[in-house]
């Protein structure tokens, strides 16, 4: 439990803590966390500073989460004198309001390295000019060097090889380096290469029975010792059965196939025949007669194995290419043994003398140059850190905790993008998007009428995805590629396209009028489609008579006559219309008894009929519209239901108007003259309402009376039904 005593203020339909002072932001973690606004936010796609999120985001999963947020709270208020500089913001900070003395000290080092002896307070843009100036020195701190960290020719060039054979690691700076477990992996792969190599050394006369040529003379023999082996293994099958040689060297159909192609030098076609004509005991051929596709092969391995190894020879007997393989055999046996094979690249030269030059000690002697600068280089990212939290802290529970940010109506929330001007309305309430899709699903949960954007800048070729959201007006002319523009949160402006709309009640007045729209829709539609089939028929008609005057074609059959089941269903739909009209009729004929301003409440009370559902409707889901699934979709874990009703909805959808104290210039010279008849038609309803009101309550009975002295003219009142009297006015005092 804690004895601090919390503010809240009801916004959005549900109650959010105060955040003022450092206190409020020190105590979060003794917060109930089922009042807090939210639980979990996205560190991208948000008008926050990323290397900040980043920070704070401690598993560096791309997510903040309660624990993380308070945790960097509590880190930044201990390392302050007071902990309301968190809620005070701004990127500098005296020297005194630092409490932690490393982090003092830190900060006036960063300050004195930059020239600022003098200096008081330290800024951010101080600790960022000092990191990147300490990340671009030749030691920076990190453990990491590279090439440039030392003026040593030799030593530059071994940390290059290092970086070449077994990989690199990036130094702060941001370039690639080495750190010591690549040097030392690199070093033991130059030790093992050269103790490999010491053993042929040893061996000399059995491992390279040609010298330096056995490296080649090997890769000769391995490149078509599959085809020689296949040669004299099918020579040895001829020897056995001599009717089997015709088969062993390919049938005659087999080359006709190939013939029939256009063939190439080196004859690909023929690389899985025989390697040279097959007859039992038959030496290979080295000079002529080799298969095409293997011709190039069997040059080199007459020139590289067969002379070092066996002396000049045109052909090449089975018990000879047993002999190459027993001299390569030692070769072949140390060769797969192989050792260093990462700094093979270098040489065997080059290896011995990175080996011998001293050059291991003086690389671990540097890195650990560097490593010794770690102090340094932490407590600058401590200073930045600490200046980075109080800038931005008190921001991010602003728009976290609580979402005061958003419903105050002054800074937008960090989550807003920007602002989409379409269809004469600009809309703030807008969010980044990745995934339409997925967004979509989540995000239609929300009650909101919400409109997917394309937006594109052409002058650098940027795009991106948003979504809006319209809280206000009507959505007649909201339709998928209407174009608008979006200014995001720079000021830059970008061309923006809906691509997808998720279609939601915007206000009751909309919901009002929409019955009459679909209605109105609806007969346009059907009367278009009438005058289609009219129209056709009639061009159809035309064709038919035009066809025999113009002599194409046979005169058109005359038509048919009318059975009974016709008639008798025309009289069935003749009379169920004749009902319904004398329904129709009476229903009009008793409203018509009725007086005037009743005949008036009586329409009234028919349009609430008609709309009253549409509006019941759209009033229920308009206060279920909630900002939860919307923020959810993108990544946030929203803990409260974050209402977006009319009111609040209606500042967040700004709909055009003429600006205070405006005034028009002059008419529409190219606007249609208004018809006077709705005015007209106005007019003669309220008055006759007025009329039937007052006759109705005897108001015109007694003006009459004052002025006549008569009662009840035929022209006042509507005869009684009943057959008594009219009540008599009382005479005027």
């Amino acid at each position: 439990m804690t004895n601090h005593l919390w503010k809240f203020f009801r916004a959005g339909g549900f109650d959010q803590v105060t955040l003022e002072t450092g206190a409020d932001l020190m105590n979060l973690d003794q917060l109930d966390q089922k009042l807090w606004v939210a639980l979990a936010c996205p560190t991208s796609g948000l008008e926050f500073p990323a290397r900040t999120a980043t920070l704070i985001d401690a598993d560096q999963d791309g997510r903040i989460r309660a624990p993380e947020l308070i945790a960097a709270v509590k880190w930044a208020g201990s390392k302050l004198e007071n902990p309301d500089h968190l809620v005070k913001g701004g990127e500098s900070l005296e020297f005194s309001a630092i409490g932690d003395a490393t982090l003092r000290e830190a900060a006036q080092h960063i300050c004195a390295r930059l020239g600022k002896t003098q200096a008081t307070t330290i800024a951010l843009a101080d600790v960022t000019d000092a990191d990147r100036k300490f990340a671009d020195g030749a030691l920076n701190g990190d453990g990491v060097v590279i090439p440039e960290s030392t003026d040593d020719a030799f030593t530059r060039s071994v940390i290059q090889h290092v970086a070449a054979s077994v990989g690199t690691v990036p130094d702060r700076s941001g370039q690639p380096g080495i750190d010591q477990a690549k040097a030392d992996a690199f070093f033991a792969e130059c030790a093992a290469f050269d103790e490999w190599h010491k053993k042929a050394e040893a061996d000399r006369a059995s491992i390279l029975p040609a010298g330096d040529a056995t490296v080649a003379a090997a890769a000769a023999v391995r490149a078509i010792r599959s085809k020689v082996d296949d040669y004299f293994g099918r020579c040895r099958l001829a020897a056995f059965d001599p009717r089997t040689a015709a088969l062993l060297n390919r049938k005659e159909e087999e080359y006709l196939a190939v013939a029939a192609r256009d063939l190439s030098i080196t004859a690909a076609e023929i690389a899985g025949f025989p390697l040279a004509q097959v007859a039992a005991g038959k030496a290979l051929p080295l000079e002529s007669g080799i298969n095409p596709a293997h011709a190039a092969a069997v040059a080199a391995l007459h020139a590289g194995a067969v002379k070092p190894l066996l002396g000049d020879r045109n052909e090449l007997t089975e018990a000879d290419w047993l002999a190459l393989l027993e001299k390569l055999g030692a070769f072949e046996r140390w060769n797969s043994d192989k050792k260093g094979a990462a700094v093979e690249a270098l040489g065997l030269g080059r290896v011995r003398e990175i080996l011998g030059g001293g050059v291991k000690a003086t690389i671990s002697s540097l890195i650990a140059k560097d490593k010794a600068l770690e102090t340094e280089a932490t407590a600058i990212a401590d200073v930045e850190k600490l200046l980075r939290f109080k800038r931005d802290l008190y921001l991010l529970c602003t728009n976290f905790v609580s979402f005061r940010d958003f419903y105050d109506a002054g800074e937008p929330a960090i989550f807003q993008a920007g602002t989409l001007i379409l269809d004469q309305r600009s809309c703030t309430l807008t969010l980044p998007v990745e995934d339409v899709g997925r967004h979509a699903a989540m995000a239609g949960l929300a009650g909101s009428y919400l409109a997917y954007c394309d937006c594109v800048r052409k002058s650098t070729g940027e795009k991106r995805q948003i979504v809006a959201a319209f809280t206000n007006g009507d959505s007649d002319n909201l339709m998928i590629g209407r174009n608008g523009l979006f200014y995001d949160r720079k000021g830059n402006d970008w061309d923006a396209t809906i691509t997808r709309i998720i279609e939601n009640p915007i206000s009751v007045r909309q919901a009002f009028w929409s019955p009459y729209k679909k209605l109105v829709r609806l007969i346009e539609e059907q009367a278009a489609k009438r005058a289609a089939e009219a129209d056709a028929a009639s061009d159809k008609h035309v064709a038919s008579t035009a066809a025999p005057v113009a002599g194409v074609g046979a005169a058109p059959p005359p038509p048919k006559k009318m059975d009974v089941g016709t008639v008798a269903a025309l009289g069935v739909a003749f009379g169920a219309l004749a009902t319904a009209f004398a329904a129709l009729a009476g229903y009009l004929s008793g409203l018509l008894k009725l007086p005037f301003w009743q005949v008036c409440l009586a329409v009234v009370a028919l349009m609430l009929i008609v709309s009253g559902p549409s509006m019941v409707i759209a009033w229920l889901k308009l206060s279920r519209r909630n900002l939860g699934p919307i923020l959810d979709a993108n990544g946030w874990a929203v803990n409260a239901k974050a209402k977006l009703n009319v009111p609040f909805g209606a500042s967040l959808t700004g709909v055009a108007k003429l600006p205070a104290g405006s005034r028009m210039t002059s008419g529409d010279r190219f606007g249609e003259r208004p018809s006077p008849w709705p005015k007209l038609a106005m007019a003669v309803i309220i008055l006759g309402f007025l009329f039937s009101l007052l006759n109705q309550f005897y108001v015109l009975d007694a003006i009459y009376y004052r002025v006549t002295g008569a009662h009840n003219p035929a022209w006042f009142r509507v005869a009684p039904t009943d057959g008594a009297s009219d009540r008599a006015v009382p005479a005027p005092r």
